[in-house]
């Protein structure tokens, strides 16, 4: 696992106040793209294929 990986999955899983999640599934897809978790780590975290 990356680094990264917990930090991300608990912001992504998080809702805040407002019933929005921290990190939506696009800064997730941005955390791919700059090579901060693995694409299938995107799918651990979202429940979803990573798809650029």
């Amino acid at each position: 696992m990356s680094a990264w990986f917990d930090r991300i999955k608990r912001f992504y899983d998080t809702i805040g106040s407002d019933g929005e999640r921290l990190w939506g599934i696009e800064r997730v897809k941005r955390a791919v793209e700059t090579n901060t978790i693995t694409e299938d780590e995107y799918k651990q975290i979202t429940g979803k294929d990573y798809a650029e």
